[in-house]
């Protein structure tokens, strides 16, 4: 199962449409409610703002414009900690989907849909809310000498049009890096479109990234355009790029060559104005091995490279993360201001933060929920020392505690998944938010 404690909302005008969206998202997700009409909205709102909202665009019979929905999607950006939206229309038209992405959407589906595409993107859309959308986290923290370092490659960068690759661990803040790049670009007012190549099936990689034509296959019910054609004028973030399979790189590499994209069943390439960057927590020494990454296609990404530096090889911008999120979740969830004991300061300076930033804002939520007058190390939940294999016990059944399972069967799946956070969640049954979360509590 997926993330249960994920609430849903699917407004949509037809009933049988979002009942459909519903039955195939239960399976995976808690509390869906649906909605017909954006008009009692508010008052949905008022029991609580839901994590996703797959929102139609159109809900008045024979308009076809957008504007309904793109409405609502501006009312649900302004709330305090806005939801992930997912635009929802039954008329492939580019341009509509284009201005949903530029106004906060974070993906669009043409209906109808394909039941395991529309259930990546609500996982994707959830692990992308999980691991970024935190009030305050929009911005590149930190003033030590390794991140001004990132911070002037990116100002140097931004505004050429050069390829960008973004290395390092995860949770170091690689999307962020991606978005800073566009927002400094010449294409800031365009669209920033990420995707998932991790999340990718193989077999519709080719529909999802270049769009396919009405009959071009079975399902192929309507046009689609693909995420090339959504993008065009913005940037087309490509994370998770080092697990690609070889055959997909090959198909990707002939569109930024030619700079041209073939939809499946069209009969002429179209043109395509998209800037790359790309994502990938692989070793380097892993992307030069002709076996895994071809180096051809490495070739057209990594015109600059930009390494992000784990948290533990800038200790420097600890204490300045820990007031920030222990602020912003103080506010979040209607605390009291406490101070951070010194002992305990110098702890969490001492730890080597495996998870990187996003493990240390799950523990200073934490600390914030559970923490008493003062933070002390002990409330943020983590381990006396650094991560070390676990001693041999002396009394067997000590092992099948449930933590201890869930620990190393998680710590067992990231290893063969080789640190791909996306294959590691769909081999464990979970969401990538699902997984984010356990990462955090468990201090891998």
């Amino acid at each position: 199962m997926a993330d249960s404690s994920a609430r849903l909302l699917i407004l949509d005008d037809d009933r049988d449409v979002a009942c459909a969206a519903q039955m195939l998202l239960r399976r995976r997700h808690g509390a869906i409610a649906t909605l017909d009409d954006p008009a009692r909205l508010d008052a949905l709102l008022a029991d609580g703002v839901p994590d996703v909202v797959l929102l139609d665009l159109n809900f008045t019979p024979g308009r076809v414009d957008g504007a309904e929905g793109l409405a609502v999607l501006d009312r649900l950006r302004t709330l305090a900690r806005p939801p992930a939206v997912i635009a929802l229309t039954a008329y492939a038209d580019v341009p509509l989907a284009v201005e949903a992405l530029k106004r906060g959407a974070v993906d669009f589906i043409t209906k109808p849909w394909d039941n395991a595409r529309l259930a990546a993107a609500v996982d994707a859309a959830l692990a992308r809310r999980a691991a970024a959308n935190v009030p305050g986290a929009s911005a590149l923290m930190g003033e030590s000498a390794p991140m001004r370092d990132v911070k002037a490659t990116i100002a140097g960068v931004a505004p050429t049009e050069a390829n960008v690759m973004v290395l390092g661990e995860n949770g170091v803040g690689k999307e962020l890096v991606a978005r800073a790049i566009h927002d400094a670009s010449r294409r800031a007012a365009g669209t920033f479109l990420v995707v998932d190549m991790g999340a990718l099936p193989e077999a519709t990689f080719e529909s999802e990234l270049f769009g396919h034509r009405r009959g071009a296959f079975t399902d192929a019910k309507s046009d689609r355009a693909g995420r090339f054609q959504a993008a065009r004028g913005g940037t087309l973030f490509l994370d998770e790029i080092g697990n690609m399979p070889l055959p997909a790189q090959a198909k990707l590499l002939t569109a930024l060559e030619r700079r041209e994209v073939t939809p499946i069943g069209a009969d002429r390439p179209e043109p395509v104005d998209v800037r790359i960057v790309s994502a990938t927590n692989l070793a380097e020494d892993r992307l030069f091995d002709p076996a895994v990454f071809r180096p051809d296609l490495l070739f057209r990404l990594n015109t600059i490279v930009i390494r992000v530096p784990p948290l533990r090889a800038r200790r420097d911008d600890i204490p300045g993360l820990l007031h920030h999120y222990l602020s912003l979740y103080e506010g979040q969830y209607q605390r009291p201001v406490r101070e951070l004991a010194p002992a305990a300061l110098d702890r969490l300076c001492a730890w080597d933060w495996p998870g990187n930033v996003r493990a240390l804002r799950h523990a200073c939520e934490r600390a914030v929920i559970l923490g008493g007058a003062e933070y002390r190390y002990d409330d943020f939940g983590l381990a006396p020392a650094a991560p070390a294999p676990a001693p041999a016990r002396a009394d067997p059944e000590a092992d099948f505690r449930l933590g201890a399972l869930e620990r190393d069967t998680i710590a067992a799946a990231l290893d063969k998944a080789k640190g791909n956070i996306s294959l590691a969640a769909r081999m464990l049954g979970v969401s990538r938010a699902a997984l984010y979360r356990k990462l955090g509590k468990h201090g891998i």
